[in-house]
């Protein structure tokens, strides 16, 4: 008699299709907490406070809008800044364009280019 195993798919297989999102981790600290509070109300973004870190996240595109942090943080316009965000922020996923006045974050390359100055239209 012969017995015939079967294994069933694993969840942690790999997946390469696009997820269309787009996100940054930051410090769970003072600056992190406000960052995270003003992102919450955006729209097509999630916040995950951890014990240790807090993440955003977004589909398609964010922006972080310094002068919003800023208020949000009892400074004047122009306090928080990209090196702020630099500063506060661990690591991210997608596309980052940092502007003077806010950082867009986008999930496909393709969205990023009219920022970069890349055309997308094939050539022969």
């Amino acid at each position: 008699m012969t017995t015939a195993f079967t294994t069933s798919e694993s969840p942690f297989k790999s997946d390469s299709t696009a997820s269309n999102r787009c996100g940054f981790t930051l410090m769970n600290n003072q600056v992190g907490a406000v960052v995270a509070e003003v992102m919450s109300h955006k729209d097509n973004v999630t916040v995950t406070p951890l014990p240790s870190m807090i993440r955003v996240d977004a589909v398609g595109k964010m922006e972080v809008n310094y002068d919003e942090i800023s208020e949000a943080l009892g400074e004047e316009p122009g306090y928080f800044d990209a090196a702020e965000f630099e500063e506060n922020m661990s690591t991210h996923y997608g596309r980052m364009i940092h502007l003077d006045d806010r950082t867009i974050m986008v999930a496909n390359p393709e969205d990023a280019a009219e920022y970069l100055g890349f055309d997308l239209t094939a050539s022969k």
